[in-house]
C-alpha cells in the first residue's frame, strides 16, 4: 500500500525500535498511530517482534481492528487500539507493553503514582483495568471489541492505564510523546518501588505540582537520543 505520510510511518517503525532498545517490548507488545489524513484508520505493524517492525509491515486498519485491503496476520490484541482512538478522539498514538516494572503496582493495592519529574503525567493517578470484570477466566488477552471497549472505558480521560497482571496501555497526542510516557511509566514504576523499600514516607506530586512539571517538548530532545540508540 502507499502511505500518505512516509514521515509518519518512518516514525512509528522508529518507535517500535526505540520501545525495543529501551527494554520496554521484547518479543510482545506494539505502537501505534492514527492515520491524521483520516481519523477513522491507524497504522500497526503485522504480528511481528517490534525490534524487527519495517515500514513494509506496517497495516493500515478502520476502528473496528479490520485491515483494508491486507490478508497478512495482525496482532491479536489490535482492539486495544481501534477501541481506545474510538473511545479518545484526542489521542494520535497507542503503547501497549509488558513492563516488568509496571506490573507490580498492578496486581497489589499499591497505587502507581508519580515519583518523579519526567513521569509528571500520572500526577493525577492511573486507573487499574481488571479483565475479570469483562469476562471472568480469560487468557487475559484484549482480543476482541468487547474487552477492548471495557479498557477503554477504565482508561477513561487518564494518559495510561494499568493491566492486571499484564501490563499498561499509554495513549498521546503524538507518538513520539506516547513513546516518552512508556519509558518514563517504566522508570517511575522502578524508582516508586526503590522509594518505599527504603521504608520512609515517599513524598508524591501533588495534581498540581505534576501539571506543572509535565515535559513541554514533547520529547522531542529525548527522541533523537532514543532514536541514534536504538538504531546501534
Amino acid at each position: 500500500m502507499e502511505f500518505h505520510d512516509q514521515a509518519l510511518i518512518d516514525d512509528l517503525v522508529t518507535a517500535n525500535h526505540i520501545l525495543a532498545s529501551e527494554g520496554i517490548l521484547d518479543g510482545y507488545g506494539h505502537v501505534s498511530v492514527r492515520n491524521p489524513a483520516n481519523p477513522s484508520h491507524y497504522f500497526l505493524s503485522r504480528s511481528l517482534a517490534p525490534g524487527l517492525v519495517t515500514a513494509p509491515d506496517i497495516i493500515e486498519y478502520d476502528l473496528d481492528s479490520n485491515p483494508i485491503d491486507d490478508t497478512r496476520k495482525g496482532y491479536l490484541e489490535r482492539f486495544i487500539h481501534g477501541e481506545l482512538y474510538k473511545a479518545r478522539v484526542d489521542v494520535m498514538a497507542v503503547v501497549h507493553d509488558h513492563s516488568l516494572a509496571v506490573i507490580p503496582f498492578s496486581v497489589s493495592s499499591v497505587p502507581l503514582r508519580a515519583v518523579w519529574h519526567m513521569a509528571a503525567f500520572v500526577g493525577e493517578g492511573i486507573p487499574v483495568f481488571e479483565i475479570r470484570d469483562v469476562d471472568g477466566m480469560t487468557d487475559m488477552l484484549v482480543s476482541d471489541p468487547k474487552r477492548g471497549k471495557a479498557l477503554a472505558m477504565v482508561l477513561g480521560n487518564y494518559p495510561a492505564a494499568l493491566m492486571r497482571g499484564h501490563g499498561a496501555v499509554i495513549v498521546a497526542e503524538s507518538v513520539k510523546v506516547a513513546v516518552g510516557r512508556a519509558i518514563y511509566l517504566d522508570r517511575n514504576a522502578m524508582l516508586q518501588e526503590q522509594a518505599m523499600l527504603l521504608g520512609g514516607k515517599v513524598t508524591y506530586f501533588e495534581a498540581e505540582e505534576a501539571r506543572k512539571a509535565a515535559p513541554q517538548d514533547g520529547f522531542e530532545r529525548a527522541w533523537g537520543v532514543w532514536k541514534r540508540n536504538a538504531a546501534k
